[in-house]
């Protein structure tokens, strides 16, 4: 049924011949000839257009926008058929374009270090999670532990005009003047787990120092004494605050500290894998490891057998962030749990919080709380 897309009569309609391969139509009720495409024809690969559109059904471009975002004052069958030829073009608003207009695209940039373990894809799932019911989309860029990259992304994503960033930064970045820029023109910045301390912005963490603290003296508590520590790079304070805990307990217990030890490393597997077969050739090998991560654990513990190192009789090995492999290798992995979505939901939360608060946003650090899980590799040594 043929209807006049100005007065939408349907019953004053007669066709007026055919113009360019299209058929025309005269609305005796206002006088206005007008036409409709009668077949789709060949279409160039450009993306679809409001203009577009509005050539194709032969009104204007305002009407279809106004029709497109179900404004009231367009009628139905307009706006159907505004509709119906949206989806058979498949029409996609430029969000770029609306940003322009309304100053903000609802897009959020995420910038994480590595998706080769668990826990940064889970924390990507417990930020959209909160983000997309508030109507955000995430826009992710990995890092790959690079300095240069992390620059990169950065620029790509303003350039792409998100609303804001949530970062968690690479082990090499010790030049933060990327993040000064977006902090000195008010960019929303969300850091989370490696975090930037000179800035004042929003973070999210764990009490990275609370856990390590458990995880050793719950070594120390069975009876293991030289305890060695796989540490992450100096440049994160996560590194450094596990360190901190590490070397806390052991004085706690009045056990000297020696540096042998202790190693700092670039968080690969292959590294750790060096380092644990290092401490494990010592004149004395260490009689327990603590890991700064699950990872590094884990490799340490597959080193551990391949040399015949018995777990937990000979080594005792503990983790940090209750990867799920932890609970799987055998003997299962005594780790310190972080609630892994939860950070992701907090930084998502403080973005949408920034966003609402604007100039008047009071910078703070939430600080989510840890969980000792002992499991196989630390049990009671024998007697």
């Amino acid at each position: 049924m043929i209807h006049c897309p100005k007065c939408h009569q349907v019953d004053s309609i007669n066709k007026a011949g055919m113009v360019r391969g299209k058929q025309r139509y005269y609305c005796k009720s206002c006088q206005r000839h007008f036409s409709f495409a009668d077949t789709p024809k060949p279409r160039s690969k450009h993306q679809v257009t409001i203009v577009d559109m509005a050539r194709e059904l032969g009104i204007s471009k305002s009407t279809v926008s106004r029709a497109l975002r179900d404004q009231s004052d367009i009628h139905p069958s307009t706006r159907k058929a505004v509709v119906e030829l949206a989806q058979q073009l498949d029409y996609q608003p430029n969000l770029l374009a609306y940003g322009l207009v309304k100053s903000r695209t609802n897009t959020v940039g995420m910038i994480v270090p590595e998706f080769h373990h668990y826990f940064f894809p889970e924390v990507i799932i417990g930020t959209q999670e909160v983000l997309q019911a508030a109507g955000y989309n995430l826009m992710i860029c990995q890092s790959n532990e690079s300095y240069q990259t992390e620059v990169a992304n950065v620029k790509a994503l303003m350039a792409s005009r998100v609303d804001g960033l949530i970062v968690s930064m690479t082990s090499e970045t010790n030049n933060i003047d990327h993040f000064k820029a977006l902090e000195n023109k008010g960019t929303p910045l969300i850091f989370f787990n490696r975090i930037c301390p000179e800035l004042e912005t929003h973070r999210v963490v764990v009490d990275d120092y609370e856990g390590a603290y458990r995880a050793v003296t719950h070594l120390l508590e069975q009876g293991y004494r030289r305890i060695a520590h796989i540490a992450g790079p100096g440049s994160l304070l996560i590194s450094r605050l596990r360190q901190k805990g590490y070397t806390d307990a052991l004085a706690s217990y009045g056990i000297e500290l020696d540096p042998e030890l202790i190693i700092t490393y670039d968080l690969t597997d292959e590294k750790a894998r060096i380092y644990a077969t290092y401490l494990l050739d010592l004149p004395t090998p260490p009689d327990a490891i603590f890991a700064v991560n699950d990872p590094t654990a884990i490799q340490v513990m597959l080193v551990a057998k391949a040399k015949g190192v018995r777990i937990p009789e000979e080594l005792a090995v503990v983790g940090f962030s209750n990867d799920p492999i932890s609970a799987i290798i055998e003997p299962g992995l005594t780790t310190v749990s972080q609630p892994v979505g939860e950070i992701g939901r907090t930084a998502a939360r403080l973005f949408l919080e920034t966003i609402r608060l604007g100039e008047q946003t009071v910078p703070r650090t939430e600080t989510l709380k840890t969980e000792l899980i002992i499991r196989g590799s630390s049990v009671v040594r024998p007697a």
